[in-house]
């Protein structure tokens, strides 16, 4: 074997996550289930003005579900999975902290809104990247009602649409 074909198939080792058309199906509609439904989410708090927007929540989502993903693909023992889950989980934990701001002057907590979304897109993107597709797309429809639903909730109980506590 000479010197080319041995960096072929090495690279054909290194690609051999690919299976069959079943596997490649399977990982490209985790994955890009995954990204619309953070960008769905996403587009909704840029849309409303906020920092943590589109490609945020995409990544954030695409990243979750790549993580479990990749775990599910190589053999992990459910105890395993579970570690991996915490993991994220911790890691976003992280991130949203980032994302939450006290002000010392007003005694105002900004970025809560953007922290819970955030967690509840990569908590999306696990599910997808777990094969629950149905739950995912269902979980970010009621996150998407959650997020849209705050100005005609506060029209109707006749509260003004002013600063609050807790706004992001």
């Amino acid at each position: 074997m000479d010197v080319g074909d041995r960096i072929l198939a090495t690279l054909a080792a290194e690609f051999s996550d690919f299976r069959d058309l079943e596997d490649i199906t399977r990982i490209v509609l985790r994955l890009l289930l995954a990204a619309l439904l953070g960008a769905m989410l996403g587009y909704e708090r840029e849309h409303a003005g906020k920092a943590a927007g589109l490609r945020t929540h995409m990544l954030v989502s695409l990243g979750s579900a790549l993580f479990v993903l990749a775990a599910l693909q190589s053999g992990i023992e459910p105890g395993d999975l579970s570690r991996v889950i915490q993991g994220v989980v911790a890691g976003i934990g992280f991130l949203c902290a980032g994302a939450i701001l006290k002000s010392a002057q007003d005694d105002q907590v900004r970025g809560l809104t953007t922290a819970a979304g955030l967690w509840m897109t990569s908590a999306i993107g696990m599910t997808a990247g777990l094969g629950r597709e149905a739950i995912a797309v269902f979980s970010a429809l009621l996150a998407l009602g959650v997020l849209m639903s705050e100005k005609p909730v506060r029209r109707l109980m006749g509260k003004d649409e002013g600063p609050r506590k807790t706004d992001d």
